[in-house]
């Protein structure tokens, strides 16, 4: 049985990017652009996106992987136990990462070694970094923000939202930060002490995301409504409403050298509001299908990265949205007509195929590759990263194992491992999978 020896690795498989993505790869490492281009390697959905001060992108995947775009290619930070949901380049140029599996990640950029910073109770949805880069502060599902010093000294713990709290912002000072929850609220709190100081808004919907504007005169939120609203600070009295017929707000971004907010929402478009003048500038159909679930500026602010249901990070120029092309490899085959599928093939699109391919190559999905399952040990792919619960699991996968696995559950079959809680509770069902399973994964 071989295991990865490290989470680090330059891509090796050729044809990786596109030609033309190739002669644009410059934008992603610094230099200005005003054109289009994709990132590709992931193998699943890009949750979050980075950008360092000299434009290098970094981002999180459901893969359960960081990828840092180099102009050599990307390189893979693995480590997480379920999809990375959000990443971010601190103060010292160390990377820190923050997803479903609880766990705040921090990543030398050089070694590509990686070690975990501290843990929440529930999956970490978005980061934030102190305009000193000496703390980046978590918001969770458990609903608490943890701000974490970088030099090792005590967390301070953020509580009082009555649901899941969905992201967070500092002051440009470093001495206040912002939060949102599925509580409907926009809360302020003390950095330093944690102290709760007021509440900003009571939104009717819980609210996704949040932005504070660099001289704190404003701030901005997105909400599970599509409600999309500023606010004057420090009164907290509405300024602006630039809510849509569209639902819900998941992602905003905000670069001042353009004076442009960028707004996602799960309808797959990207609205762009101009903050000279508070109106709406562009509204661009980003995906015929799926949501944009991340947002970045280039430092510059002529691009805007994002990231939704296709497995690459797309990037337009900002001046010219108007004219853009869509988003690619959105046509995911778990959104495949069922009618043209026999009960098994839709047993593999619903409960496997974002995980996992049928090819020999497991792609970097977030499960490895299912191409000769039958009569394989658990965690005998070489190519995967494999939690240390299912490389000592003393499994070999048949028909009778996985039809445990989707009986019980993966959470009480494989107590610890990285598959997700699921099950199948049809008999019928799980025969079917495990028939058509037998047929598409045997070696030709």
């Amino acid at each position: 049985m071989i295991r990865r020896a490290t989470s680090f690795q330059p891509t090796t498989r050729a044809g990786i990017f596109l030609a033309a993505i190739c002669s644009l790869f410059f934008a992603a490492t610094g230099a200005a652009t005003q054109e289009a281009f994709r990132l590709e390697g992931h193998g699943g959905p890009v949750k979050g996106i980075g950008t360092t001060p000299d434009g290098t992108i970094l981002t999180a995947s459901f893969d359960n992987s960081v990828g840092l775009w180099t102009k050599a290619g990307p390189r893979w930070f693995d480590g997480h136990e379920a999809a990375v949901n959000a990443v971010v380049q601190v103060g010292d140029g160390m990377i820190v990462s923050g997803g479903d599996d609880f766990t705040l990640r921090i990543w030398d950029p050089e070694t590509g070694q990686g070690r975990v910073l501290g843990r929440h109770d529930a999956k970490i949805i978005r980061l934030a970094v102190s305009p000193d880069g000496r703390r980046v502060a978590s918001a969770s599902w458990d609903r608490t923000v943890t701000i974490w010093p970088l030099d090792g000294s005590q967390p301070v713990v953020l509580r009082g939202h009555a649901n899941t709290v969905s992201d967070v912002a500092f002051s440009p000072d470093g001495a206040r930060v912002y939060t949102v929850s599925a509580d409907g609220t926009v809360r302020l709190w003390d950095a330093d002490t944690g102290a709760f100081t007021r509440r900003l808004v009571q939104h009717g919907f819980g609210i996704n995301t949040v932005l504070v504007a660099p001289d704190e005169s404003w701030l901005a939120y997105g909400a599970v409504d599509g409600g999309t609203r500023v606010i004057s600070l420090p009164d907290g009295g509405e300024s602006g409403d630039f809510t849509a017929d569209r639902r819900p707000i998941l992602a905003m971004a905000y670069n001042s050298a353009v004076n442009r907010i960028a707004v996602g929402d799960a309808q797959g478009y990207i609205m762009m509001i101009d903050t000279a003048e508070w109106r709406i500038s562009d509204d661009f159909r980003a995906t015929a299908s799926g949501p944009v679930w991340a947002l970045a500026f280039s430092p510059d602010g002529r691009n805007i990265h994002a990231g939704g249901i296709s497995d690459a990070l797309h990037s337009w120029p900002v001046a010219s949205l108007d004219t853009a092309e869509q988003m690619a490899g959105t046509e995911r085959s778990f959104l495949k007509d069922p009618d043209l599928m026999s009960n098994g093939e839709r047993q593999f699109q619903r409960k496997c195929s974002v995980c996992h391919t049928l090819e020999p190559d497991s792609k970097r999905r977030a499960g490895p590759t299912l191409f000769g399952l039958f009569g394989r040990p658990a965690g005998a792919v070489t190519d995967y990263f494999y939690s240390d619960t299912l490389i000592s699991a003393d499994i070999v996968w048949s028909e009778e194992t996985i039809d445990l696995l989707f009986d019980l559950g993966p959470d009480h079959y494989i107590p610890g491992s990285k598959m997700p809680m699921q099950r199948i509770t049809d008999a019928q069902d799980r025969a079917d999978l495990i028939a058509f399973l037998r047929e598409v994964t045997a070696p030709e």
